[in-house]
């Protein structure tokens, strides 16, 4: 995977600064204020190894960035009419302990598709946003491909980011599972953790039913 790197801005009771992220799809860094901070979720971004302390610049809890708000566009690929376009994903995240929360908005065809104004984790915004979409369009990120899925467990826990397991190198074997089950006995052969909203070459639409769903199901899940 090669890195990218997108421009953004960080928030805090102390004034706002120009913060860059950069991200290979599983590992998160930020540099803001002449610290850099890392991590594989957005809500456990922590002062990397040898850096400069933190000190009074920045809130942590729990040692991880917190009381702060972050925002940055990415570039985004969405499949429409058998090509791929690029579209321009806007990112806003407020770090708050307990609770954290995001905001997305997708701009692509001269409109905006946005998710609802607190979603508690990048799964559920993204699949917001893909149910706005008009027919036909779909997103290319790993939240909507074939070979994606989260541990069998409640939807509580799945985290803000970062928590979505790669089967990319079983493909053949996850295009079969169907449940909870199958990805249990598969879980050990997952190539590692990305995050929600990156894409790879390897990208492929998930299934909307039946075999190849998994254990989270199609994407977005039918509301009831």
């Amino acid at each position: 995977m090669t890195d990218e790197s997108w421009a953004g801005w960080y928030r805090d009771r102390q004034g706002s600064d120009a913060v860059v992220l950069t991200t290979d799809g599983q590992q998160l860094r930020l540099r803001t204020r002449g610290i850099d901070f890392e991590g594989t979720s957005f809500d456990g971004l922590t002062p990397a190894v040898g850096t400069p302390p933190a000190d009074d610049r920045f809130t942590l809890v729990d040692g991880a960035l917190s009381d702060c708000v972050l925002e940055w566009d990415l570039p985004l690929p969405v499949i429409w009419d058998g090509a791929v376009h690029q579209a321009t994903l806007s990112c806003l995240l407020s770090l708050r302990r307990p609770d954290s929360y995001l905001g997305l908005e997708l701009q692509f065809g001269g409109a905006a598709y946005t998710s609802h104004r607190a979603e508690s984790d990048f799964a559920s915004a993204l699949a917001t946003i893909q149910r706005a979409l008009p027919p036909g369009v779909r997103l290319q990120t790993c939240i909507a491909c074939a070979f994606s899925d989260y541990f069998p467990a409640p939807a509580a826990v799945r985290g803000l980011s970062g928590g979505l397991a790669c089967f990319r190198g079983a493909k053949d074997a996850y295009r079969g599972a169907a449940g909870e089950g199958d990805v249990r006995d598969l879980w050990d052969r997952r190539t590692g953790f990305v995050q929600e909203i990156w894409s790879c070459r390897e990208f492929e639409p998930r299934p909307e039913q039946g075999a190849g769903t998994g254990h989270r199901g199609a994407f977005p899940l039918e509301l009831a």
